[in-house]
């Protein structure tokens, strides 16, 4: 099912939005999905439409050096979200581009331009009333850019890559702590240093630290920031 977005939408003028960036791991996912659920505003997990698109990219036997290629499975993607799984072609592909092979590749598609405006439509799609809770790593500075509330939730590396270890085994997945943590620097240096759309704080968004807080507290927080502002 493909999404489509107008930009004479009124429900997209006039949503609320929450934005929630930060690198990989650092726990801007869950804290969306609670931060949503409370309000009872929609969230998008951004990151879950590059991982499709790595996902699309390796059954087509893609090896993630095709910009071309990438972006027009981006185009054509044919994905439903569901609360407990997202579906490709049908097939419910939830675990599978939870696997690491496809968060490192989607971590290379993301870095291509024609991929970002490919994907761009199918974000802001999700904005609609009562509100939106968007988590990925350009949110607040290119997808969003007029959202109200901008958080980028940061943690050490080290921290994160303990967390995506625990997720992995958790999950039944095999996992090395020490391959994780390159992997993350690995990700981090190309979420950062991009061209296009880099992994970087919008200049009005409140910065957190999760390295040492628990998921309640930083969603307390959020949620305080948010009820600070007032009626809109």
């Amino acid at each position: 099912m493909r999404a489509e977005f107008s930009g004479n939408d009124v429900s997209l003028r006039s949503a609320p939005v929450i934005t929630i960036d930060g690198p990989t791991a650092s726990g801007k996912g869950t804290i969306a999905q609670r931060v949503a659920q409370i309000l009872g505003w929609r969230v998008l997990d951004s990151g879950a439409l590059y991982r499709l698109t790595a996902l699309a990219v390796l059954r087509e036997g893609g090896d993630g050096t095709d910009e071309a290629q990438a972006a027009r499975l981006a185009r054509n993607l044919d994905v439903r979200f569901e609360p407990e799984a997202i579906y490709m072609d049908g097939e419910d592909v939830g675990h599978l581009i939870r696997q690491e092979v496809v968060g490192n590749l989607a971590s290379r598609v993301a870095a291509w331009p024609a991929v970002r405006e490919a994907l761009m439509a199918r974000q802001r799609d999700f904005c609609r009333l009562p509100g939106l809770v968007a988590d990925g790593r350009d949110m607040g500075t290119v997808v969003f850019p007029d959202a109200p509330l901008k958080i980028f939730l940061d943690a050490a590396v080290e921290v994160r890559a303990q967390r995506r270890y625990k997720q992995l085994k958790d999950k039944g997945f095999s996992a090395n702590l020490a391959s994780l943590l390159q992997d993350l620097r690995d990700r981090d240096a190309r979420d950062r240093g991009r061209a296009h759309a880099p992994l970087v704080a919008a200049a009005d968004a409140i910065t957190m630290d999760s390295s040492r807080q628990g998921i309640d507290d930083v969603v307390r927080q959020v949620l305080d920031l948010w009820s600070a502002r007032g009626p809109a």
